[in-house]
């Protein structure tokens, strides 16, 4: 398998306002954070300083949001679907515009009509939806695309949720839940818009302000300079809006991070996207069977696309080998740097950076990226380990690996 890192400068990026970026601030961020703290199940998840891993890639630091512990469901997407729920549950059982709190919902949940929550997913933000239903004592049905490995739905299928795997690729799915929920009343939580349907996904992309705002305050706390360099892996873009949206709102256009955009080279919508001179949205079809099932998506969110559009300065796609080897990597650390297990598109980040800094054929774009060693590095572990035996493969057996440079 070919080591492959494909990546364009984004020629559109102005860091002008943009919509999204008045939801995305880091007021509203404090809210949701404060929301996501009324959980029995809330903890912050741990920052990772990787010193060891920092002096081989020849950077100045690398640090990794570790999001494996999220909630217990190993996954941020529990962010964006718990906050989502909230405040759609809210205006359904319209318990008025002040701050809304797992307790305030349990007790609505008593005698409110119960609901049926519905969503399309890769699995984490169906895991998401489903355990927030089932907190709430509501229904959930969950949709998979085709292929998805039957450990994804039975975990499920273990929150008490009923899932149908389909024979469509995630974004046909998405269309057919859509239709489902109209069909039958359901309150379609998606994590990604279309025209008339923006609220939710709004919802969703704004409840993964906690984790930006977590990580943020970590490092200031510790007296950490703020990093030069985000890397956001990329499905349907709403994670990397929220973090893009975060630091463009704290920091601004003369002092934001260099934001890089990733995804994997069977699913690149979005680098297509930014290649396309009439700033519209590329759509990738077909199945689209990368390893990293959890960035599987041909269709952007389109409430995201004019932010990243806006703000992201690179756009790259790289292959499956970049994302096994940052498995490996991750789970085998140097020295005493921290053991993080990761997923596929959790690791991807990590994978894509030291091959940046030690693969010879990445010179040029380790250039255009000015990464140097002075450089601080942010990166985001979206997910634990979905699935136990694609991890054996990978980190045990090889699979995945690339060929010699």
């Amino acid at each position: 398998m070919a080591n492959t890192v494909e990546w364009i400068e984004n020629v559109q990026a102005d860091y002008q306002d943009v919509p999204l970026l008045a939801h995305l601030t880091p007021a509203i961020a404090e809210e949701i954070l404060a929301y996501h703290r009324t959980w029995p199940e809330y903890r912050e998840t741990p920052i990772h300083s990787l010193p060891r891993l920092a002096a081989y890639a020849g950077v100045r630091s690398i640090y990794v949001k570790d999001e494996a512990q999220r909630f217990g469901i190993q996954s941020f997407k529990i962010l964006g679907g718990t906050w989502a729920v909230a405040r759609a549950l809210a205006e359904r059982w319209r318990l008025g515009e002040g701050p809304v709190s797992a307790g305030s919902l349990k007790a609505a949940a008593s005698w409110a009509a119960a609901v049926t929550l519905a969503a399309a997913s890769d699995g984490n933000h169906g895991m998401g939806v489903a355990w927030t239903a089932r907190e709430l004592g509501q229904r959930a049905v969950i949709f998979l695309p085709a292929g998805t490995r039957s450990s994804r739905v039975d975990r499920i299928a273990a929150m008490g949720a009923e899932v149908h795997v389909t024979d469509m690729n995630y974004d046909d799915t998405v269309q057919h839940v859509a239709q489902q929920a109209a069909e039958h009343g359901w309150l379609l939580i998606q994590d990604t818009s279309w025209p008339g349907y923006e609220q939710i996904p709004r919802w969703v992309t704004q409840g993964y302000l906690s984790m930006a705002l977590e990580a943020f305050q970590q490092l200031d706390v510790q007296g950490i300079e703020p990093p030069t360099h985000v890397i956001l892996q990329a499905g349907v873009g709403s994670l990397a809006a929220a973090v893009t949206g975060f630091y463009a709102n704290r920091y601004g256009a003369a002092s934001c991070p260099t934001i890089l955009i990733a995804e994997p080279t069977l699913a690149p919508a979005l680098l297509e996207s930014a290649r396309r001179s009439d700033g519209q949205l590329a759509k990738i079809g077909g199945a689209m069977e990368t390893v990293m099932a959890g960035l599987a998506c041909g269709e952007p969110n389109p409430l995201a696309w004019p932010l990243l559009r806006s703000w992201a300065a690179f756009f790259v796609a790289c292959s499956d080998s970049v994302a096994a080897r940052g498995t490996r990597i991750l789970s085998n650390p140097l020295g005493d740097d921290a053991r993080i297990l990761a997923g596929e598109s959790g690791s991807m980040p990590v994978g894509l950076l030291v091959s940046l800094m030690d693969d010879p054929r990445c010179h040029k774009a380790r250039e255009a990226f000015r990464l140097t060693s002075q450089s601080r590095i942010l990166l985001f572990n979206t997910e634990g380990i979905p699935d136990p035996g694609l991890f054996l493969d990978i980190v045990w057996n090889g699979d995945y690996c690339a060929e010699p440079k």
